[in-house]
């Protein structure tokens, strides 16, 4: 038998082919169920009608009842717009429409009352309404007591079309009595008594037509507990699968290669966290099964003398090491790094990117086949179906967020048995978004910065302490130090009224006028060569100054540069300053980040601001970041088959998270597969959700 939820939207009385289109395109809605599935994002008393003079705020919605005339068209025939209003007893405020002219000219009958819904814009001080739901007025409608209504996001394309939040309410209701006895349970009753969870059934009917304030919220914990549940079942069912069925090689030994450097060659005592997190990857390596690890490390934390040394591991027991980039100029970076601390050790390393020549390519790809050629750093040429391992032990991923899953796989595709990974990111993440984007991998933190490290200085200066800048800088260059400016633009933007690097570049010239002072300039829109050659004068310290765009976010080492200027810090994000301040401070001298911005500030851009003066904690600016802007979406590539959280808040869910992650392991550990005859009804479910997923979690 059909399931009536599976049908196509189009189908769904009131809406029909032309409808069906729109809600497609713009909101990914193509069947009944993805319908039943779009929530309110809000709910608003229907109840309640306020009165013109009661709008005091713009992004607000309001429900006011009145007559509407004054219907005027303006402009010309390609573009019009339309304007009518809206009149109650304690005033008059302005509708306007875009689209749908015909139909607005036709459809307001004078002296007839209308019920109208929609946000208040403030234009030219006054409030109006841009393209509201209005439908007749209809007194019975508006009885005492409470009376919700879900407030859905809709567009202006699906307006056009009638389709505005009542529009969609309305079709939602439509929907809610035709499949009510359709939305089967997914959740054993031992579940449903123990968590005091209502019926599914009810906790879509009343998030969507709440018979009470209280009923909806009990629908929003059912339905928010599901959502968790569902998607920590899928992170740690695949990752005790992996563990228990997908084989990896077992490192048992460590030798040679690892005494020697550790003994010898390491250029700086370990601290007690990469010590820590080096014990947990050998138990995950000598286990016997694939690992699949996240590292997480501030910048400057000695993420690298870590890989490193897994690296050395793996080749103390006859296996090949591979380390992937995200650019060219990071993968050398780590190049140059590792040769330098194996320098005088007996090991193979090599350079794989796309610039890499075709004669040295053939000499790197037959040293891979014989097995001599024992480390290879790179980029996605790492990926490419020619190059082929002897014996590729372990992968370890620099700035994972960089690189697609699928491109990842591909690394898994170089042996018969899959290599052991290790994901590195330097972009500190708050704990509860670990737990939920990256609950399918053991999870190591390097929180502790090597001794005698100084901390940067970071200041906050308003465009009119400029020279009181240049003079710190010039004393900077005067004792032998590198600055980097960082610019949000390129080139002039008529919608931001920021200095474009072009015209900080000219200035600059200005303040610092050669012979006596050098300025290279470095951007993403510069061929590959050229920008080569300008990165090159700074790192020989052939130029004092580099004028440069987030292009040096990653991948720039420089111990002599020693001052960091971000011009419009207000601009960037806070991990996004984080990632810029962590390119000085590499060296043994005191460093400096300067942030530059207007006067005027919104009070989120004073967070940012104060939290990046205050602390160099990675961690901790994670979390100021996370509690600003959101988590967005759970992951940076969102994978296949992997839940959309469509109620679930990782920062107002960190305890549900934290509890559900705990239940489901229990039950995993109890009946890992689930067979029990109770917990039937939520493996049937899982695997629908779940059904064209590849197990992603064997490759992060």
């Amino acid at each position: 038998m059909n399931n009536l939820l599976d049908n196509k939207i189009e189908f769904l009385k009131g809406v029909g082919p032309k409808r069906a289109a729109i809600l497609n395109k713009e909101l990914n809605i193509f069947t009944f169920d993805d319908l039943l599935n779009y929530f309110p994002f809000r709910h608003t008393d229907k109840s309640r009608i306020h009165k013109v003079a009661e709008i005091d705020n713009d992004n607000v919605y309001y429900q006011l009842a009145g007559k509407i005339d004054n219907i005027k068209s303006y402009g010309t025939p390609r573009l019009t717009r339309i304007t009518a209003t809206l009149t109650d007893e304690t005033g008059s405020i302005e509708l306007v429409w875009f689209k749908g002219l015909k139909w607005i000219k036709t459809r307001f009958v004078p002296q007839q009352k209308y019920l109208l819904f929609g946000k208040a814009s403030a234009f030219n001080n006054k409030f109006n309404f841009v393209h509201p739901d209005v439908e007749d007025f209809n007194p019975a409608d508006f009885t005492q007591g409470e009376s919700l209504q879900g407030v859905y996001n809709t567009t202006e394309a699906m307006k056009t079309q009638g389709l505005g939040t009542k529009s969609v309410a309305r079709l939602v209701k439509t929907l809610l009595f035709q499949v009510k006895d359709m939305i089967t349970e997914v959740f054993p009753q031992y579940i449903l008594d123990k968590e005091k969870l209502i019926s599914r059934a009810d906790a879509y009917f009343n998030i969507h037509l709440p018979s009470d304030s209280n009923m909806l919220q009990l629908s929003v914990n059912r339905l928010k507990f599901e959502e968790h549940f569902f998607f920590q079942l899928q992170l740690l069912h695949n990752k005790k699968n992996r563990e228990l069925y997908v084989k990896g090689f077992p490192f048992k030994v460590v030798g040679q290669l690892f005494n020697d450097f550790y003994a010898n060659h390491l250029p700086f005592p370990l601290t007690n966290a990469q010590k820590r997190v080096i014990k947990e990857i050998r138990h995950d390596l000598g286990a016997g099964t694939q690992m699949n690890r996240l590292l997480q490390g501030d910048v400057g934390s000695g993420k690298t003398i870590v890989a490193l040394m897994v690296m050395l591991i793996a080749l103390d027991n006859g296996y090949q090491a591979a380390l992937m980039a995200p650019t060219e100029i990071l993968a050398a970076q780590h190049l140059q790094t590792i040769q330098t601390l194996l320098e005088k050790m007996p090991v193979e390393i090599a350079l794989l990117t796309g610039s890499t020549k075709a004669k040295q390519r053939k000499i790197i790809h037959e040293g891979l086949q014989n097995g001599t050629l024992q480390i290879l750093i790179g980029t996605h040429a790492l990926i490419e179906e020619n190059v082929q391992f002897k014996q590729l032990g372990i992968t370890i991923i620099d700035e994972q967020h960089r690189f697609g899953v699928a491109q990842r796989a591909r690394m898994q595709e170089k042996n018969d048995i899959p290599p052991h990974i290790l994901v590195m990111t330097a972009t500190p993440i708050p704990r509860t978004l670990a737990m939920t984007q990256y609950g399918d991998l053991n999870n190591s933190r390097i929180d502790e910065m090597p001794p005698g490290r100084k901390m940067v200085e970071t200041r906050h200066l308003y465009q009119h302490q400029r020279l009181q800048m240049i003079g710190f800088l010039k004393k900077q260059i005067a004792i032998g130090r590198q600055i980097y400016i960082v610019y949000p633009l390129i080139h002039e933007s008529e919608k931001l009224d920021l200095i474009n690097l072009m015209e900080g570049y000219e200035s600059l010239l200005r303040d610092f006028p050669e012979p006596d002072y050098r300025i290279c300039m470095v951007h993403g829109q510069m061929k590959a060569a050229d920008k080569d050659f300008e990165m090159q004068r700074f790192v020989k310290g052939q130029a004092h100054i580099m004028v440069a765009t987030t292009v040096i976010e990653v991948g720039v080492n420089i111990p002599n540069a020693s001052v960091m200027v971000i011009e419009h810090a207000d601009r960037f994000g806070l991990s996004q300053l984080h990632q810029l301040r962590g390119r000085v401070g590499r060296g043994a001298d005191q460093s400096y980040c300067l942030l530059m911005t207007d006067f005027k500030l919104t009070a989120e851009a004073k967070k940012r601001m104060a939290t990046m003066v205050r602390t160099n904690d990675g961690f901790e600016i994670a979390e100021v970041d996370l509690q600003l802007r959101g988590p967005g979406e759970t992951q940076g590539t969102r994978q296949s088959g992997q839940i959309e959280f469509k109620l679930g808040n990782l920062l107002q869910d960190e305890k549900l998270i934290k509890y559900v992650r705990h239940l489901v392991n229990q039950m995993l550990d109890e009946d890992p597969q689930l067979l029990k005859p109770e917990n039937q009804i939520m493996k049937t479910h899982f695997e629908k959700i779940f059904k064209k997923t590849f197990d992603w979690s064997r490759i992060s």
